[in-house]
């Protein structure tokens, strides 16, 4: 036999075991709340060949691709437990178990290993928790996708109604709307279906029924009239940041509001993964700053707690956004009227400012600017920090790689080491930054990171990272990860 041949039979034993895992996740899923994932990577609805490369990323953690024939005695022994709703890692817990000198079976360290989520100690599902999206734009839609991802097991978030301007409604407004949700040219079409009921105002995405509501003020809805209690109101229109103008949306219905961006004044802003646990249970408004505070604030926290800053300074190139114009036109900054798809645009960032709010333990100033280029997504920060000892880039490179495989921070830092990555590759990423392995650069006690993002979809999954923390949804994950 050849070595394609054996190549090939290895992938088809490969794309079998694949293949037996899906019924397997579905169900712990659906019946159980259970999100299985692999590092950190969910393996819910995903495909036999979306399986098998999500397993090809544990090569970097020693060089050696996670096979399913490792991972498949894992997923089979927690189908056997008395499981809650939970995370469970089965990348964590293959490569913990290869660690264990213990001589257990995979049945009995899996038990041990996830004990926090079965018997007395498992978590009651709770009742899903309804949320509005408060407009309807580009993080809008995105998040909206995620809630629907989400619903599946029928608990956590629910996306009950979006609410958009409306004066002049158009003819066919709400199909034009769905139009947006299925189909997008940069992140694709929409994994499902969707129809729409114009008598009701409803669109159904996945069975999801979601009102859209028509309104040019959010002081004169009653959201109870939609049947709507205690949610959580997500606007991602930035047209109010300040507590005054997001109290608006506290009506009838509205428990707590989310901006998805930068708050003023004493609106806290939440980096999910850094200060996540500072929100008083009590808070009715807050901030998820902005897509590029959470890209650089998880690995700037990460380098000072291991080596310390002293300064810094980021500097994004960021992709072009709905704010700037198509040709040259009018428009209230000095230089953003400029044609978006056609120059390189020297701009503000308001990210490196708001680090003292997301890191207010950190001491070391950090300045920023920003670059709007013509890509559609997908940005990068390059951060440039002084650090309070020396080091090597051998050591940083390592550092950061594993905290991208078990720290507290790995659902925020991703890592590469492919050496020909550009921008459309990190398209869809679910991180809020990339380390890209390749461009790191260290000189003693100078360390310049380069950190990819995609700008739209990675932030709106912090948003629903954050949103799910507040609602009491967020549940923890198996085997637990060291602090």
């Amino acid at each position: 036999m050849t070595v394609n041949d054996d190549s090939f039979t290895n992938w088809k034993i490969r794309e079998e075991i694949a293949e037996s895992m899906i019924p397997l996740i579905g169900k712990l899923h659906r019946e159980r709340d259970v999100t299985v994932l692999l590092h950190s990577r969910s393996l819910v609805n995903k495909s036999v060949v979306s399986i098998l490369k999500t397993h090809r990323f544990a090569r970097q953690i020693a060089g050696a691709e996670l096979s399913v024939t490792e991972t498949m005695p894992f997923l089979q022994a927690l189908t056997a437990l008395d499981l809650g709703p939970s995370q469970i890692d089965l990348g964590m817990l293959a490569t913990t178990y290869q660690a264990d000198d213990r001589g257990l079976s995979v049945a009995e360290f899996t038990a041990e290993a996830v004990a926090g989520a079965t018997g007395a100690n498992k978590i009651e599902r709770r009742e899903p928790r309804d949320v509005v999206l408060y407009g309807f734009g580009r993080i809008g839609r995105l998040v909206a996708r995620l809630l629907i991802e989400k619903a599946g097991s029928g608990n956590g978030l629910m996306l009950r109604a979006i609410v958009v301007r409306g004066g002049g409604r158009a003819a066919e407004d709400l199909v034009k709307r769905a139009s947006l949700l299925r189909r997008d040219s940069i992140h694709g079409q929409f994994q499902g279906t969707i129809t729409v009921d114009e008598a009701s105002s409803t669109i159904v995405a996945n069975g999801n029924a979601i009102k859209v509501i028509y309104a040019d003020d959010p002081s004169s809805l009653d959201y109870t009239e939609y049947g709507i209690r205690d949610a959580i109101l997500i606007d991602n229109t930035g047209k109010w940041r300040d507590r005054e103008g997001l109290s608006q949306h506290l009506r009838p219905g509205i428990e707590k509001v989310v901006l998805t961006a930068p708050g003023k004044g004493d609106v806290p802003n939440i980096v999910h993964g850094v200060n996540h646990d500072t929100v008083k249970p009590d808070e009715q408004i807050l901030s998820c700053a902005s897509c590029t505070t959470n890209a650089i604030v998880p690995p700037l926290k990460a380098m000072d707690d291991e080596y310390g800053v002293l300064r810094g300074h980021v500097e994004t190139v960021h992709s072009f956004t709905n704010d700037q114009n198509l040709l040259d036109n009018y428009h209230k900054s000095e230089r953003r009227g400029r044609s978006a798809p056609l120059n390189m645009v020297i701009t503000e960032t308001g990210a490196a400012s708001a680090v003292a709010k997301a890191l207010p333990d950190l001491k070391a100033k950090i300045s920023g600017s920003s670059i709007r280029v013509p890509v559609p997504d997908v940005s990068i920060a390059i951060l440039n920090l002084q650090l309070a000892r020396e080091t090597t880039r051998e050591d940083v490179h390592d550092y950061l790689r594993e905290v991208s495989l078990t720290s507290p921070l790995k659902r925020q830092i991703d890592f590469t080491t492919a050496p020909d990555a550009v921008s459309s590759d990190f398209i869809g990423s679910r991180h809020a930054s990339i380390v890209d392995a390749g461009a790191l650069k260290v000189d003693g006690d100078n360390a310049i990171l380069y950190l990819w993002y995609d700008n739209e979809f990675g932030y709106s999954c912090q948003v629903v990272r954050v949103v799910q923390h507040v609602s009491g949804v967020e549940y923890p994950t198996y085997p637990a990860t060291a602090v």
